[in-house]
């Protein structure tokens, strides 16, 4: 609300009886005399106006009738219609030039008088011709006005006012012709001016009418107007000019003012006082009976004059001729001394002053020195006025209020306005500044109002608890304000003043905060109750929030009060992060407690307590934020701190689901008997739990982006060492993945302890299925088993927690087969049945992209028992080529050998089906003799034996005593096809021995030459060059006993004579082997 009155001024100051009295019959006589008609917002009805004068003067009915009489009896004023020409357009061009000369004539008439003279004319003979204008010949010259000539113009302008005497008029006109006027010129000069055939038809025509009238001047057109048809207040209007013809349809237009005025007035104040006091004093009159009404109604809202008011005002401010700027001079002076008692309108008081500063350069020559010291003193009262109101702004005008902050920015406008006024500037030189005031003004303000807060919110029982929580409500409030102030206020200030509030407002209260709060804040510090903690940590959070705001401040590089107002909670800090920790404790707990471990939904697959602990942490990581603390080694503890604690929780946690899932796991075996019933309740709260887990593992792993680990390293590097922050940070990091892993591997394996035992037994009766059943039926009980559990565990677990599973699963799996491998025996169909079922569980866990990735599941595990099962399921013959198969390998794999080397020359005769082979030579053989030397020869064979049945060994001569033997000899082996030489294992085998007179024959060493890629074997030229056949040099070698797994299948193969055969031969080359 405004200010009141001052104590002991409870109201305006009143007029006397007689001034009174005075002023009644003024405005009686005004209403009597009254002339035009009521417009919009005036009143029409007579006894409206007339009760509302009795009223405003409390005047009773037997003192208005008498004084009514009186006034009746007053001789009447003398009435005069002022009229302004102001200008005209559009008029018609009645000279050669294209233009005219235009004048007015004007003249009031009584069209009665004027009717009767022209019915005494009507009984002439002659016919007449409809008048176009009256003035000349209706209106004594001596009642006629005429303005001035406006030469070769067709939109003249004039203004020039006339006084016109009325002396009726109900029954009075204005007439106002216009003429062109033809003034005598000689012949030559119009000539010189005529433009074409138009101005010569013009010149001619003129000369014409002047012959037939004895007259020169061209009629332009007239206006007619009803003085009864005016409005009380002046009219300022374009007419148009008539009367329209089919010659002249538009014969321009003429912009008049006009109103009706009063001459010598008969009332005893028009004969003392100027009208100016008089038109001020009724205005006051009427303002104070106004607003007396108003507040008897109840009704709110800003003080506007009533309507019959308005009507009296304009009646006496017309009929007394008052010009504008004295009726808002008396509006302003009226309302500067009610402005405290009457809610006025800014925007009305901005209209008067605009208007007294247009007038002022003329106006104040008439004004008298005793209203220019009432004007200088109702600048002065005003801006005293304003000034208190903006030192009470939030009170004066409340925020929440539009029409309030609309008339705050109104207010300051019209204060801008008084000071830049040329009135004020000569009127009041020594006025203070304004800009000076309005900041004073505000940080005055300021402090009261900070003032009164704090006291209005000062506890009555002083408990530390009390006084904390009274601190957070004020800064709270402050902060409140100073967004205000911000967001809507400003912009008021800055835009009308030039003002910055939220700049004067801050730093005001960030001296008042530094002065109030910080000893307080210190010696609370040390409280050890929950509720002062708690409330200590609000406080530093709307501090905090305050401190921000310095971001707003223009410049915002100075220090301020505040700065470093962290150091105040240096004491409670280690508390606040012990409340968080414990507050964290029992939200969990509680969260826990109330789980019933159901998921929460189809894509949601946890439970109730993952979304509060979710909760918790964020908290936690709401504390750090709101903390913010700008000590770069305190925040790194503090950051420890918090990320220890967070750890901690998500492992309390982990205990304490596995526990709830336990104990409801009791629960529901008490209730139900069913194993499989138990099982599957069981199983659905292990997901959600491991789901759960999960969860919290993914939210702790994000810490460090979320806590932006990197900006406190980079914040504390020239304080705190990095490998310290590794050590602290990432170390408890590293340490709670491990921890929850082997949480979540914990509960995987509980989760498939289940499934591996019936994964178990489906395995083993694969393996013990009848040979007779077909591989694909025999697997199809172990795929139904594993497509039913793994649909259910897909659809209750998350994604990573059933890729986790089936991971755990296929290595159980592996374990499983080859653990069942082991107990099989030699027949290979039983290897063949677990080969099968390897095959389709490894599509099974894969799942077209959907399940496991390949490279995941061919493990070095997997491939070992894929070669396992592969072995033992191949047949006898598969074996000897795999066996040779290898050796081939081996030998591409030896470059050199202590053994020495055979060269040969080996090609394929496609046409022939001939295989040729050239023994070169040996090299750095073995001396085997006595002698120190050996007598070497070569055996060759074409290995495997059922791959070349036919073919026979082929055998080189022997060398005596030498190490390095030249054989130089050609040997061909008939009816071998490529088909055969491109089986697996086809190889030419070389064995290189030293003979032996009395014992048999020694080993120097063999050597393998695979046939799939010899030369000609491809070639389908008829004859193959053999000069480009290129040489090989093959290390010989010796076996190593006992070590080939493909023999020790073979020979485990008792009743396979080939197996047995082939064994016998191999076993004996490696008694002979130097490898033992």
């Amino acid at each position: 609300m405004e200010p009141q009155a001052p104590k002991g001024e409870t109201k305006p100051a009143q007029f006397t009886k007689e001034e009174l009295h005075l002023l009644y019959e003024e405005a009686l006589y005004t209403f009597i005399h009254r002339s035009g008609k009521p417009s919009a917002p005036h009143s029409a009805d007579e006894n409206e106006l007339l009760n509302y004068l009795q009223n405003a003067f409390q005047v009773n009915q037997e003192e208005h009738t008498v004084i009514l009489r009186q006034i009746r009896q007053l001789k009447p004023p003398t009435v005069f219609l002022k009229l302004t020409v102001k200008e005209a357009q559009g008029i018609l061009a009645k000279d050669a030039t294209g233009f005219s000369d235009p004048y007015c004539m004007l003249g009031v008439m009584d069209p009665e008088e004027h009717q009767e003279e022209e019915a005494n004319k009507a009984d002439s003979p002659l016919p007449r011709r409809r008048q176009k204008a009256i003035v000349k010949d209706s209106i004594p010259q001596d009642q006629i006005q005429r303005t001035e000539v406006k030469k070769q113009t067709l939109n003249p302008i004039w203004n020039e006012t006339f006084l016109l005497q009325v002396k009726d008029f109900h029954h009075c006109e204005l007439h106002m012709d216009m003429w062109d006027s033809d003034y005598d010129e000689s012949v030559k000069h119009r000539l010189g001016e005529i433009h074409g055939i138009v101005g010569l038809k013009r010149i001619l025509k003129d000369v014409k009418k002047a012959a037939r009238k004895h007259e020169q001047d061209d009629f332009l057109g007239n206006v007619i107007i009803k003085l009864q048809d005016l409005p009380y207040t002046p009219e300022d209007k374009w007419y148009s000019l008539g009367p329209c013809t089919e010659t002249y349809p538009d014969r321009g237009k003429c912009h008049l003012q006009l109103k009706l005025i009063h001459e010598e007035r008969d009332t005893s104040l028009s004969k003392q006082e100027p009208v100016f006091r008089i038109h001020r004093n009724l205005l006051q009159q009427f303002v104070q009976y106004d607003r007396l009404q108003k507040q008897a109604e109840a009704i709110q809202g800003e003080m506007e004059l009533s309507k019959p008011a308005t009507t009296i005002l304009s009646l006496h401010a017309t009929q007394n001729d008052l010009s504008p700027f004295h009726q808002d001079l008396a509006k302003w002076l009226a309302y500067s001394k009610l402005y405290r008692y009457v809610e006025v309108s800014f925007i009305s008081l901005l209209q008067h002053l605009t208007s007294i500063e247009y007038q002022w350069g003329l106006a104040q020559v008439t004004l008298q020195q005793e209203a220019q010291d009432e004007l200088a003193e109702s600048f002065k009262s005003f801006l005293d006025y304003g000034i208190s109101l903006i030192q009470k702004y939030r009170d004066v005008f409340p925020i929440f209020d539009n029409k309030s902050t609309e008339r705050q920015q109104s207010l300051l406008r019209v204060l801008v306005q008084i000071c830049k006024m040329k009135a004020f500037l000569k009127l009041c030189p020594s006025v203070p500044g304004l800009h000076d005031r309005v900041v004073e003004a505000i940080k005055c303000g300021t402090r009261d109002w900070y003032q009164a807060h704090k006291q209005l919110l000062e506890p009555m029982i002083k408990t530390e608890e009390e006084i904390v929580k009274s601190l957070v409500t004020l800064i709270e409030h402050l902060n409140n304000d100073l967004l205000n102030d911000r967001k809507k206020r400003m912009k008021i200030f800055m835009g009308t003043i030039k003002v910055n509030l939220f700049n004067i407002t801050y730093l005001q209260f960030q001296e008042l905060v530094a002065q109030d709060l910080q000893e307080q804040v210190i010696n609370i510090g040390s409280g050890r109750s929950k509720a002062t903690v708690e409330g200590l940590f609000q406080l530093f959070q709307k501090l905090k929030q305050l401190q921000h705001q310095r971001i707003y401040l223009v410049p915002d590089d100075r220090p301020l009060p505040l700065d470093g107002f962290h150091k105040w909670f240096s004491e409670p800090l280690p508390k606040w992060l012990q409340m968080v920790y414990e507050n964290s404790v029992e939200m969990v707990q509680r969260a826990v407690w109330k789980d019933q471990l159901e998921s929460m939904g189809e894509k949601n697959k946890h439970s109730t307590s993952v979304v509060d602990i979710g909760t918790c942490f964020a908290k936690i990581k709401h504390t750090w934020t709101e903390l913010s603390w700008p000590e770069p080694e305190e925040a790194f503890v503090i950051m420890v701190k918090l990320t220890e604690d967070m750890c901690k929780i998500a492992l309390m946690y982990c205990r304490l689901i596995e526990v709830r899932a336990e104990e409801l796991s009791v629960k529901h075996c008490q209730v139900n008997a069913s194993d499989s019933d138990i099982h599957a309740v069981r199983s659905l709260q292990l997901c959600v739990v491991l789901n759960n887990m999960k969860r919290l593992w993914e939210v702790i792993s994000k810490l460090p982006d979320e806590l932006d680990w990197q900006g406190l390293k980079e914040d504390t590097a020239d304080m705190i060492p990095e490998d310290q922050i590794q050590s602290t940070l990432h170390t408890q990091l590293e340490t709670f993945n491990s921890s929850i892993n082997n949480k979540i591997k914990g509960v995987i394996q509980t989760l498939a302890q289940k499934l591996q035992a019936d994964i178990k037994i489906h395995i083993h009766n694969l393996s013990a299925s009848s040979d007779a059943v077909p591989l694909d039926d025999m697997i199809v009980p172990l795929m139904s088993f594993l497509e039913t559990e793994f649909a259910y565990m897909d659809s209750n677990l998350v994604q990573e927690n059933f890729q986790s599973l089936l991971g755990y699963l296929w290595t159980d799996i592996i374990d499983i087969i080859y653990s069942t491998s082991r107990q099989g025996g030699v027949s290979p169909k039983f290897y063949l049945k677990l080969n099968h079922a390897l095959e389709h569980l490894l599509y099974c866990f894969h799942a077209e992209g959907n399940g496991l990735p390949l490279n995941e599941l061919q493990t070095t595990s997997f491939k070992d028992l894929k070669a396992h099962l592969s072995l033992n399921a191949a047949s006898t013959h598969d074996l000897i080529q795999k066996f040779y198969a290898k050796k081939i390998q081996q030998q591409t794999a030896d470059e050199c050998s202590k053994y020495g080397a055979v060269t040969i020359k080996a090609w394929y005769d496609n046409e022939g089906k001939r295989f040729h082979v050239e023994i070169l030579n040996a090299v750095n053989l073995m001396p085997l003799d006595s002698n120190g030397t050996s007598d070497p020869f070569v055996e060759l064979t074409l290995e495997p034996k059922h791959t070349f049945p036919l073919v026979e060994s082929k055998t080189t001569r022997r060398i005596d005593n030498d190490l390095n033997p030249l054989f130089d000899e050609a040997f061909e082996f008939s009816n071998v096809t490529s088909e055969q030489c491109r089986r697996e294992g086809a190889c030419l085998f070389i064995t290189v021995f030293d003979h032996d007179t009395l014992l048999s024959d020694d080993l120097e060493g063999e050597a393998y030459f695979s046939l799939q890629d010899i030369p000609g074997l491809d070639s389908t030229e008829e004859h193959l060059n053999i000069s480009k056949v290129p040489q090989s040099r093959l290390a010989l070698s010796h076996p190593k006993p006992n070590e080939d797994n493909i023999l020790k299948l073979l020979e485990a193969r008792k009743g396979d004579r080939d197996a047995q055969a082939f064994v016998k031969v191999r076993r004996q080359r490696e008694r002979k082997s130097k490898e033992r």
